[in-house]
């Protein structure tokens, strides 16, 4: 029998309760999350069995990878479902509370408002601008606009008012206006830290398969309309997340750090950090990193995925993974996955390969009474080799079966949150670098 379980889900509510602290290496903002999938969720369903929550997870895990499209043309490689966040955010002057997916695969934060032309449904009422004194509209040839690039609608040359609009893969899209407002967040102390002045995307034409609780998206990728991006140095231009395994299950949480000291400096007592270079390519929403080996047990295979960009010097690949937080499942390019596969299927020991009931994942193992003996996995990025548990690499479908939460694509390889749960993964958009420091993030608030 299995004597871990593995319950994992990763679409997380993230109810965002920030606690500011100011120190001389300047603000910290810690943010609490919690797991979509616990009773404390606001979208937690009580009939869901762990096996639908786990199988609705995993085909999100796909339909968010064709998001991440090696085209240039980002119009049709989005899917709006892809988001496996919520935050809850306050928004103009008075603030308005919105809950909205918070998506690190995205950058220009929008949200549905009132007057609307056409909406979907939404529980919570539209933010209306003409309500707050802080609502400004962005001229045609600011910064926020000439940063939409091919997302830009147009411009209303009477009222010299900037327009965006984006197209999803599964036909979900949003159309409406860029302003400038004043976005808060509240804290555990009760004092909301505000951010003035940062762009947005006030929607008023707005369709598709969106989810009712959400109110449009918050854009953490790396270009330059990001929340994170917007925020530069009053956060150090870092930030880091921290998801436990526990929080989908129990009482356990999950945080993400905003600040300057937000990322280790220097090795702890018990882990060191890891530190890989962040290589930068179009589009510059994404995060991508290079993934040089994987280690199964003690046989080690180079990765042969593809990737954007050749290093003159030593003509290796680069940037041929996308590290996200909202995919649930590791995806490796298929032409290296049979080797993988093979490795693996190799070093299990006490039980037999079968067939995953639903299709989706690619190497299941049924244990019968014996224990399963998973290999360990070691993940090679440049400089920083990051060794996955098994937590992190198998999921548990029933008391006598595990799957392999890695599955092979044709499309860019995708480094998913299963694989970075328990680990303190820090963003350095300074020196361009991602950490990894093998923590348990169930104790890390």
């Amino acid at each position: 029998m299995v004597t871990k379980t593995f319950l994992f889900c990763s679409l997380l509510a993230i109810i965002f309760l920030f606690t500011s602290t100011s120190s001389a290496h300047g603000r910290i903002l810690t943010v609490e999350l919690i797991h979509r999938d616990s009773p404390h969720s606001p979208l937690y369903n009580p009939h869901h069995t762990v096996s639908d929550r786990l199988n609705a997870a995993f085909l999100r895990s796909i339909s968010r990878s064709r998001r991440f499209t090696t085209k240039t043309d980002l119009q049709s490689g989005l899917v709006s479902n892809g988001g496996e966040y919520f935050m809850s955010i306050s928004i103009g002057t008075p603030p308005s509370k919105v809950l909205a997916i918070a998506d690190t695969g995205s950058d220009l934060t929008w949200i549905q408002c009132k007057p609307c032309q056409q909406c979907y449904k939404q529980n919570s009422p539209l933010f209306d601008k003409n309500k707050s004194s802080t609502y400004k509209t962005a001229s045609c040839d600011s910064k926020s606009c000439q940063a939409l690039s091919e997302h830009e609608e147009g411009c209303d040359a009477s009222r010299d008012i900037c327009k965006y609009r984006y197209s999803y893969g599964d036909e979900s899209f949003t159309k409406g206006e860029v302003a400038t407002e004043t976005i808060s967040i509240d804290s555990s102390s009760g004092s909301p830290v505000s951010f003035p002045g940062t762009a947005f995307g006030c929607g008023y034409n707005n369709g598709g398969t969106f989810e009712e609780t959400g109110s449009g998206i918050i854009g953490l990728g790396g270009g330059p309309l990001s929340l994170v991006s917007q925020l530069g140095s009053s956060i150090g231009k870092k930030f880091s997340y921290c998801l436990s395994h526990t929080s989908s299950t129990t009482n356990g949480t999950s945080v993400i750090n905003l600040g300057t000291n937000s990322i280790p400096s220097k090795p702890s007592d018990d882990s060191a950090t890891l530190t890989t270079p962040l290589v930068v390519k179009v589009p510059d929403t994404y995060y991508f990193l290079t993934l040089e080996a994987i280690t199964v047990g003690k046989t080690k295979l180079p990765y042969t995925g593809g990737g954007y960009n050749l290093n003159a010097k030593t003509k290796k690949t680069t940037g041929n993974i996308i590290i996200d937080s909202g995919t649930t499942l590791t995806l490796l390019d298929s032409g290296f996955y049979d080797d993988f596969g093979a490795a693996v299927e190799k070093s299990v020991t006490g039980a037999k390969r079968v067939s995953d009931p639903q299709g989706v994942l690619t190497h299941c193992y049924k244990s019968g009474d014996n224990e399963i003996g998973l290999p360990e996995i070691t993940m090679h990025f440049t400089n920083a080799d990051v060794k996955l548990s098994p937590i992190n690499a198998f999921v548990k479908l029933s008391e006598d079966m595990v799957c392999m939460s890695i599955i092979p694509t044709t499309e860019i390889a995708i480094y998913g949150n299963l694989a970075q749960m328990d680990f303190l993964v820090g963003y350095d958009l300074e020196t361009k670098t991602v950490s990894f420091q093998s923590v348990d993030c169930s104790g890390n608030l």
